[in-house]
């Protein structure tokens, strides 16, 4: 994640200056929402508020490797694995929901 921010920030293409800065902050916005997903489903020990806090995460991954991938694409398929890593916690954090109706 460090190194796909990295790429985004170093990139010099004013072209590009408007995608890089609103990528910036979707990476921003969904670290914070990573940070929230934790003290919520963690902290608080609620998993359905986990689960909503978790998918907006997800679109908030999605739509920054969108964005990041028409300033660098290197930075953008950095991101995949951390994608796929949310989709897979998403699963899990669905399944703790339906098993603890």
């Amino acid at each position: 994640m460090g190194i796909s921010l990295f790429l985004i920030w170093k990139n010099k293409n004013s072209k590009k200056e408007k995608a890089k800065s609103q990528g910036i902050e979707l990476y921003f916005a969904q670290l914070l929402f990573n940070i929230f997903w934790s003290i919520v489903f963690f902290g608080l020990h609620s998993p359905l508020a986990g689960l909503i806090a978790i998918v907006i995460l997800w679109i908030l991954i999605f739509k920054t490797i969108k964005v990041f991938s028409k300033v660098d694409k290197t930075a953008a398929y950095l991101l995949y694995p951390y994608l796929f890593w949310v989709s897979f916690a998403s699963i899990l954090n669905l399944f703790v929901v339906l098993l603890n109706r």
